[in-house]
């Protein structure tokens, strides 16, 4: 990991308190928005740990800014997306794929290759999510199910029953995640005549 990942994982931590402090939420009451216990928030905050993507997610979601903010990338004023890669303790990647907080927030996740033995870490927090696999296979555990999505497969899901994403032994896995707040969901639309992205679970 070169030093620059190393900086930007390192601010992180005091960014993290000082927005739960502006506003004025204890680690206990973040805990249950988000689903991150308070003593890996409490971890987090003081840099003694480093985050994970499924940690800064809610967390973002939490404190209302998007992804970008909470790692302090600069601002632009220009209207093309310029994908700025934020890498994660875990060796996953993430690229932000809109700017503004609220609303439906659009990521491209690149996972790195995992043992088909992984162990599911299974998180809650409000919201819905909506994901498709562009390169590879995702392993999505949801509630009681252990799901497998291959390229070109899509998921539909409420992000407050315990779920957890993956790669597999077979290489890495790319898939993009449309994520809103309780009550927005992500519609896709196909032409007439045309089949939509198949849906593994509702």
């Amino acid at each position: 990991m070169d030093e620059s990942v190393d900086r930007t994982l390192d601010a992180v931590g005091p960014r993290l308190k000082r927005l739960r402090l502006r506003r004025d939420v204890t680690l206990a009451e973040l805990a249950a928005e988000t689903g991150v216990s308070a003593s890996t928030l409490s971890r987090l905050e003081a840099g003694l740990r480093r985050p994970t993507l499924e940690q800064l997610l809610p967390l973002a979601r939490a404190h209302g800014v998007t992804l970008d903010e909470l790692v302090d990338a600069p601002p632009t004023g220009d209207p093309r997306i310029h994908l700025r890669p934020i890498p994660c303790g875990d060796g996953s990647v993430v690229l932000p794929l809109t700017r503004r907080p609220g609303g439906i927030q659009a990521y491209k996740f690149v996972l790195p290759a995992g043992r088909d033995d992984d162990q599911p870490d299974l998180r809650t927090h409000e919201g819905y999510d909506w994901v498709y696999v562009l390169n590879g296979t995702l392993r999505l555990v949801l509630g009681e199910r252990d799901l497998i999505l291959a390229s070109g497969e899509a998921a539909e899901f409420d992000t407050r029953t315990p779920h957890w994403f993956g790669a597999t032994g077979a290489g890495p896995v790319e898939f993009l995640s449309l994520i809103g707040r309780q009550g927005e969901r992500a519609h896709v639309r196909a032409s007439p005549g045309t089949a939509g992205p198949s849906t593994a679970d509702k």
